[in-house]
């Protein structure tokens, strides 16, 4: 309907790319995996981060909390869900292909 490529990560788990954009003109990407069970809703963004550690200590200092455990994708990089201050779901990305 929006003119997006669509591919699967080649991953272990149902996980789909959604790609907006083009070097030409760049679009704002994102993904979508099957719905988790969260009683918070089921949209979450997500930040890309050059450190998930040091996010992690920035979110409990400035208010927001952790949800769960730091989250390992072997050949991607690190995941955490947070919540904001205002109770919020979100996650933030840290990209690393090396990662086992």
């Amino acid at each position: 309907m929006f003119g997006w490529k669509v591919e699967k990560w080649p991953g272990p788990i149902d996980h789909w790319f959604l790609i907006t954009g083009d070097e030409s003109e760049p679009g704002i990407n994102g993904s979508f995996a099957k719905r988790e069970d969260f009683p918070e809703g089921s949209t979450v963004n997500v930040v890309g981060v050059d450190n998930v550690d040091k996010y992690a200590e920035l979110v409990e200092a400035h208010g927001g909390q952790l949800v769960g455990d730091k989250i390992i994708i072997p050949g991607v990089g690190y995941y955490h869900y947070f919540k904001d201050t205002e109770g919020n779901l979100m996650g933030m990305m840290q990209y690393d292909s090396a990662v086992k």
